[in-house]
């Protein structure tokens, strides 16, 4: 088993701690792990993007040319990325950001309005938390203890945040129950 996702978004939107989160948990999963974030040179609103590849066994490259997984938290990420993606990849949208689907009609998507259910949460900056359990729930690559686990390991020494993040990786893995 090998799953590349990639993670992208504006700066700011928190892409690359959905991809430290997943990576987190997927080594107390057991798993071999890579992270590879890559970002513009703006702190707020430049391009950010993360590869995170998850495998049983070693892993030869970080690079992920044709990922399984794409999340998508802004139009500009979808066009960038989609072309890249294998056929029948899961794509993952921020449809609070994301008014359109996916031009290629051979993936599997999941429209996810990250910013309305971060709100349910408490705040909307618990939207980067929706997604990733969102994306962990519909591809069943983390259980929600799992995905919990890795927040708190990715965010070790801000623990203040646990809780909201917490209920915001909640409500992304029951969306996708809801919506199944």
């Amino acid at each position: 088993m090998i799953t590349r996702t990639t993670f992208a978004g504006f700066g700011g939107q928190g892409v690359l701690l959905m991809g430290y989160v997943l990576s987190h948990g997927a080594m107390h999963k057991g798993l071999n792990v890579t992270y590879f974030p890559s970002y513009g040179a703006e702190m707020r609103g430049g391009t950010a993007n993360c590869t995170v590849t998850l495998s049983d066994k070693k892993i030869a490259s970080p690079v992920a040319s044709n990922p399984d997984i794409l999340v998508a938290m802004n139009s500009p990420s979808l066009d960038k990325f989609e072309p890249m993606l294998k056929e029948q990849a899961l794509a993952v949208l921020n449809s609070s950001l994301i008014p359109e689907s996916p031009t290629r009609k051979d993936l599997r998507v999941l429209q996810v309005p990250t910013v309305e259910l971060a709100r349910e949460v408490g705040s909307e900056r618990a939207a980067n938390m929706v997604m990733i359990g969102a994306v962990c729930a519909a591809s069943e690559l983390l259980t929600l203890d799992e995905t919990v686990k890795g927040m708190q390991a990715a965010l070790k020494g801000k623990e203040k945040f646990f809780d909201l993040n917490q209920k915001g990786i909640e409500r992304g893995f029951a969306f996708v129950a809801e919506n199944k």
